[in-house]
Order: C-alpha cells, then structure tokens, then sequence
C-alpha cells in the first residue's frame, strides 16, 4: 500500500493464513511432485531414444517427428517442474511475493507448446491426406508397437500428476500435456491396425487431424485461463461480487473499496483491499475478515487497510477522489 496511507487505523498482512489449514473442509492437492515431474521426465526421455532409433533404423518420417515432438513433452514436464520449484524461492527485497508467479508462466508456457504441437500435427496430417504414404503399410507393426509404448508411458505420466491437477493450473498443465499424448498415440495404434487390415494409407492423417482437434479443444480452456491470471485477472471459483458482500457484511464495516483479487501463483489467491469502520475492536474485524474469506474463497494472502468515515473522504485510492493527496 502506498507509504502517504500510514496514519490510518489499522493494517494486517495475512501471513499466518500462508500456513494455516483448518477445518474449511477444502481438498489440496499434494505439495510436492518432485518424485512426478523426475519420473515422468525420465520416462519420456526413454521413450524419445525408443522411437528416434526404431524412426532411424525403418526410416520412418513418422517416428523420427513423434521423437521430436515428444522433446517437447519433456520440455513442458520441465517447465511445469520448475514452476513448483520457484514457488519455494523465498521472497526477498527486491521480489517480494517471490516467484509464486512461475508457476502460472509455467502453465501458459505449456498450454502455447501444445497449441503449436497440434498446429504441426495438423500440418503434418494435411500434407499427408493431399499425398498419403504406401509405405506406411508396410511399417505398420512398428509404428504400432512404438505407439503402443508410447500409450504406456504418457498414461503413466499423466496419472502422476491426476490428482493435483484438478487445484492447480500449472500441474493441470503437465496433466493434459501428457494425456493427450497419450490419446495420440493410441489414435496412431488403432489408425495402424486399420491401415494394415483395411490398407487404408488415408486413415492416419485423417485420425491425427480429429485427435489435433480435440487436443486444442481441451487445451484452449488452460490457455486462457493462464493468460487470464497472467494479467491479474481473478482467480476462476472466487466471484468478486461475493467477496465485496462478504466484507460488506462483517460487523462495524460501513464501506469497501480498492478491492483486488488476484493470483500470485496457480495455487495461491491474494487480496488486498479498503474498509471503511469506525469499530474500535479492529483485531476482532481483522481476524474474522481473515477467517471468512479463507474458509470461503481459499484466500490465504489478506492485506486489509482499515480507514475510518473521516479518513475515506479523502483517501486517493477512493472512487472519485482521484489522485488527490490525503
């Protein structure tokens, strides 16, 4: 808050809330995936040598840009990685919040990579459809069996990181990275089967473009809602309106104002914001503010400036004062 606001009534940061969990009856996904991201990443990187050999020694374009492309998942683990590692970084002088901020550059970096895997895949597929490849007929069983791998691992990749990505947009990142690895290999396996059966060199292309599709579908959602919070927009699940209410409603406090609501990291919720109370029992207020917009909102970081009626007329930061000096 602005150093010209420091003869108001009262101030409090929250942050004990950083540490507390009580009994709000809210779920949490595990804090640490280290143990997750060091697997997965070892899995995949086994699985890029696997395919980039068999591409090599069949000659196949198709294993040979499967191995590039799953670089890139080990790319996205390693971002998402070190996201939830900069979390841990402790604030200081001149970063303050610390660098809780990583994690949601971390999932917008993910949900980008993506995008422009499937952008590729589609290009690739397109290019494929206008000229389709005999050989591929031939180089079937391999394709599959190299696919069928491939199904294992990102299946396995992804249920390490299930559970956390239904709180957290970072690891909700890795997870959809990974799952929809592994929707396009299985695609490959049943588009190989067919081609082999059917001798249908038109299926796979045409597969890859549906499953590209339904890839960015999913992953538009994660896109937006990064690039939202990288913007300081407010959190998905806590609604503004309900959040001002809930202030409004606290006993002593006449008005709210320079109400903010932001995301410090993808699991982590801030709030600052102005009440207007004469109440003389301001670490009463302070405590059940807190206490509410925590058990209701997961709001952990508060930082309330307490102002009195006299005060509010005049301070800058109050709907139609402007920048007026207080």
């Amino acid at each position: 808050m602005s150093s010209s606001h420091d003869h108001t009534p009262a101030r409090v940061h929250d942050h004990a809330h950083d540490h507390r969990n009580g009994g709000h009856g809210h779920s949490h996904a595990p804090a640490n995936f280290n143990k997750a991201f060091a697997i997965g990443i070892a899995l995949n990187i086994g699985f890029v040598i696997i395919e980039a050999v068999y591409g090599w020694r069949i000659n196949s374009l198709a294993l040979l840009a499967d191995a590039g492309h799953n670089l890139s998942d080990v790319a996205g683990l390693v971002l998402a990685w070190g996201g939830t590692l900069a979390v841990r970084v402790s604030p200081n002088a001149r970063h303050t919040y610390g660098f809780k901020r990583a994690t949601i550059l971390a999932a917008f970096a993910n949900a980008l990579l993506l995008l422009m895997a499937m952008g590729g895949l589609a290009w690739e597929a397109v290019g494929r459809l206008s000229a389709p490849r005999a050989e591929l007929r031939a180089q079937g069983v391999t394709i599959m069996v190299v696919a069928g791998i491939g199904i294992l691992v990102n299946t396995a990749t992804a249920l390490l990181f299930m559970r956390g990505s239904q709180s957290d947009l970072n690891i909700r990142g890795a997870f959809l990275h990974m799952a929809a690895d592994a929707l396009v290999s299985a695609g490959v396996v049943v588009a190989g089967a067919l081609t082999l059966w059917k001798g249908w060199v038109w299926l796979d292309p045409v597969v890859s473009l549906l499953i590209a599709a339904v890839i960015v579908w999913g992953t538009w959602g994660l896109f937006k809602q990064s690039l939202h919070l990288l913007f300081d927009g407010v959190p998905d699940g806590v609604d503004p309106v309900a959040v001002r209410t809930l202030l409004l409603g606290l006993p002593g406090v006449d008005a709210v104002h320079d109400l903010h609501v932001w995301a410090m990291g993808t699991s982590h919720i801030a709030l600052t914001a102005h009440l207007v109370t004469d109440t003389t029992d301001t670490g009463a207020l302070l405590r059940e503010a807190e206490e509410e917009l925590h058990e209701h909102f997961e709001i952990r970081h508060v930082t309330l400036q307490l102002e009195t009626s006299a005060y509010a007329q005049h301070c800058a930061l109050r709907p139609g004062v402007g920048c007026q000096a207080a």
